[in-house]
């Protein structure tokens, strides 16, 4: 034997994380072989499990390399070496068969088209020109066609498309990028798209001189039709965003008649004649997860020659030459954000090549319903909506909506976590390492689920209101999928206390089938777990101050909460202080009819007769006084359907109220505050004085700290009555709000000794409320955590269901 073959020792490997369909196994395989290793690497349940045969140096120069040269959508969080007693003999670096087992592997996002791609499709000379379905190990659809790990092509939706002799030389070359991409296709072996007219009637030659069906879907565009289009996990409807009567037939076809439409353009410079794009928010787009990122719309002087909005709303500010087409008033009414993507399958590139001007990709569904994601339930559902169809013969395994992101305060915020970052694992902090299976339900609205095992939790993608039955169905058929997919077996189930939750008797029903522990979870507990956790604070961390501020939660005295300070860890909480309970009259009917709210808000603070006495001229009281008043005087003072609750979000919805926004109804959860926040002047914000804002009190109530909103109540009648500008009216209230919050934090933190303070639930979103608090905190020496990777409203819910389960299993 030489010297050199007495030095060679062999290892098994084994990597944990997000390392099937992304190109992994290629890259193993080409750093062994210039790192002159022999052996194998395989994919099974775990992962990658890899077997390497060489010397020690040699196999440490492969390691380091291994994890600098990770492919860009993979994702190394685990890397376990052990060393073989006994000598195995390899003749050269091969990679083998999948091998099942039990899954501890991660399934990876589907990813935006790679520049490499969008390159070859449109290029002449390429296999792929003009292919919509051209994809790589770098992009491409992952968890929208898989049925099964190990990520294989016979595990998908793609193993209905043999591959032709030319993708099958490609799929089997390790120098080529698509050495194993699953989904790869051509021309000749793949899906094939086709457009059908809605009503049923042929398509002639005549009636488009195109390049092809995809090409002759943007000239519809620019007739001003709507297309369903079949995307990577659903389908959408499609119009021109600059066409107001298509957008408007668009808004009344899907009874969809107020909540903003998502756009999207060709590429940045576009978006860039519309809104103004920050370095954080460039990045976001381009990135591989492609999310809709809410932009602010650009404010430009006016053309002294000519005025032409660019995005006329009554509140508009927002001017530019009349060379530039304006976008509809009715993509996004009452807004200043628009929220845009770009496009992110081969697909989408295709169509918009010729399209200079942004077009409206909204959710093919009616209002409230799941995104349609099969042709039939298409041509049966959305025939009334859209005037043509361009279907796919691939199969959409997993419904997937787009996500949505913003970014505050040159930080990610999270509205909605599906295309592109689902179902990613979050990784749990210290102390949550021997996890048993956790199953977490989530909430009623923005419902998602949560499997948690072993030191990593996997949220499922945005699954809607399950007040929606269409939805409900959808959420126990994707629930069903996961824990197939993942062999997920629960030994506990984690529920919202809310006996009325859907989610909430579905866990029931299944803890008692499966005999399996249930945990019953506080709704705002929830909400500030979910914060800790995605922001790695130990299982054994000292009590932080959480904040919760949200529509309502049901509370551990069987009220509703909705605005609380909480002294919490993972495992219990005490409640320090709250906003003032007031009647939501009619009780569900105050979330739609907000003058509900002004109205209980009024009566709550100020005597009636008083008001009609000094405010009896204002629109509002006038409003008022044609309601049955004294029924509903009645129905608050003897509890009657008007259950007292603590929040905030109904706060906001009786000030926009009162300054007449979404007066009589709101069409969407969390309008008339999204409409009042798209109020606020931020060029004024930034200068407004400290002492123009609306003045809170705080009393004793049970025992604990309460926000008393009276006085703002006076102050905004008094500003009514003096004709104030609104804009400064919504200004006063947002920073009279953040300042209470801000010297409730210092007053508690001070009392209680508390260093960290956690920020969350859906009145989050608010922009300007979270810019100002954190300012005005960040004076103090207190550590500020807000949500980032999870959203903040109850889409983040079972995350934190789901540890704090965990954290009362393991104690």
């Amino acid at each position: 034997m030489t010297n050199d073959q007495s030095q060679m020792t062999t290892e098994e490997i084994r990597v944990r994380g997000t390392v099937q369909g992304v190109g992994f196994r290629p890259t193993v395989y080409r750093l062994a072989k210039v790192c002159g290793l022999r052996g194998d690497v395989c994919n099974d349940g775990e992962g990658v499990l890899i077997r390497a045969s060489g010397t020690d140096a040699s196999i440490e120069e492969f390691i380091k390399r291994l994890q600098q040269e990770c492919p860009p959508l993979a994702r190394i969080n685990q890397l376990i070496r052990k060393r073989y007693q006994t000598e195995i003999v390899f003749h050269d670096f091969v990679i083998s068969h999948s091998i099942s087992s039990t899954v501890k592997t991660e399934i990876a996002p589907d990813s935006a088209t790679c520049p490499q791609c969008q390159a070859e499709i449109f290029d002449f000379y390429s296999r792929w020109y003009r292919y919509p379905f051209t994809n790589c190990t770098h992009c491409g659809p992952r968890l929208s066609i898989i049925r099964a790990i190990p990520y294989d092509r016979c595990n998908t939706s793609m193993a209905a498309f043999a591959m032709c002799a030319e993708c099958a030389k490609e799929y089997n070359d390790v120098e080529n990028r698509r050495f194993h991409a699953q989904p790869v296709a051509c021309h000749v072996c793949g899906p094939k798209a086709t457009l059908e007219r809605a009503d049923g009637k042929p398509i002639t030659a005549s009636m488009f001189s195109m390049l092809d069906d995809i090409d002759a879907v943007c000239t519809l565009l620019q007739r001003g039709e709507i297309i369903a289009i079949k995307g990577i996990g659903g389908i959408h409807l499609a119009c021109d965003a600059t066409n107001d009567t298509a957008v408007q037939k668009l808004r009344q076809r899907k009874q969809r008649y107020h909540k903003p439409f998502a756009l999207m353009a060709r590429d940045l410079e576009i978006i860039e004649k519309y809104c103004t794009i920050n370095n954080k928010e460039r990045e976001l787009l381009q990135s591989p997860a492609a999310p809709i990122v809410l932009l602010q719309v650009k404010e430009l002087e006016k053309d002294k020659r000519q005025d032409t909005e660019i995005f006329p709303s009554p509140r508009s500010r927002v001017f530019q030459s009349p060379r530039l087409l304006p976008i509809s008033p009715s993509v996004a009414p009452g807004q200043n954000t628009l929220g845009f993507m770009l496009p992110y399958t081969p697909l989408h590139h295709l169509i918009l090549k010729r399209m200079s001007r942004p077009i409206v990709l909204t959710s093919g569904n009616f209002s409230d319903e799941p995104q349609c994601v099969n042709n039939d339930e298409a041509r049966e559902k959305l025939s009334q909506i859209a005037d043509y169809f361009l279907l796919h013969n691939r199969e959409i395994v997993n419904r997937v909506d787009d996500s949505v992101v913003r970014v505050i305060g040159n930080q990610i915020q999270t509205i909605r976590r599906a295309r592109g970052y689902a179902p990613a694992p979050i990784k749990l902090p210290s102390g949550f390492e021997q996890t048993p299976a956790i199953l977490a339900m989530g909430g009623e609205l923005k419902n998602t689920f949560c499997l948690l095992k072993d030191g990593q939790a996997i949220l499922s993608q945005h699954l809607g209101d399950l007040e929606n039955a269409a939805t409900f169905t959808a959420y126990q058929n994707t629930l069903n999928l996961y824990l197939n997919l993942f062999e997920h077996k629960p030994e506990a189930i984690a529920i919202d206390k809310h006996p009325d939750y859907l989610s909430t008797k579905l866990g029931q029903e299944l803890a008692s089938a499966n005999q399996i522990q249930i945990y019953s979870t506080q709704h705002h507990h929830a909400h500030i777990a979910a914060c800790m956790a995605e922001n790695n604070l130990p299982l054994d961390a000292s009590p932080v101050l959480g904040i919760a501020l949200d529509g309502l939660g049901y509370g551990e005295d069987d009220t509703l909460w909705g605005g609380e300070f909480f002294l919490a860890n993972y495992r219990n909480f005490q409640r320090l202080a709250t906003f003032k309970p007031v009647a939501m009259i009619g009780g569900e009917q105050a979330i739609y009819q907000p003058w509900r709210n002004t109205y209980a808000q009024l009566i709550s603070a100020i005597n009636w007769e008083e008001i009609t006495s000094k405010y009896g001229n204002l629109e509002i009281i006038k409003f008022l006084e044609n309601k049955p008043l004294p029924l509903l005087k009645q129905l608050v003072s003897k509890s009657i359907n008007s259950p007292l609750a603590s929040s905030v979000g109904r706060l906001f919805d009786a000030v926009a109220a009162a300054i007449g926004i979404c007066r009589e109804e709101c069409n969407y959860e969390g309008q008339a505050a999204i409409e009042m926040e798209a109020l606020v002047d931020r060029n004024n914000l930034k200068n407004h004085e400290v002492n123009q804002k609306y003045p809170f009190k705080i009393n004793i109530l049970d025992n604990i700290y309460c926000i008393d909103p009276s006085p703002m109540w006076k102050a905004l009648l008094d500003d009514l009555q003096r004709q104030t500008n609104l804009e400064l009216i919504a200004t006063k209230f947002h920073i009279g709000l953040a300042q209470t919050i801000v010297n409730m934090v210092n007053y508690l933190s001070q009392q209680h000794h508390i260093k960290t303070v956690v920020f969350s639930g859906g009145v989050f979103q608010n922009s300007i409320l979270l810019e100002q608090v954190t300012k005005y905190l960040k004076t103090s020496d207190i550590n500020i955590l807000t949500h980032s990777l999870t959203p903040c409203n109850d889409g983040g819910l079972s995350l934190g269901q789901a540890v704090i389960a965990a954290a009362n299993i393991i104690k």
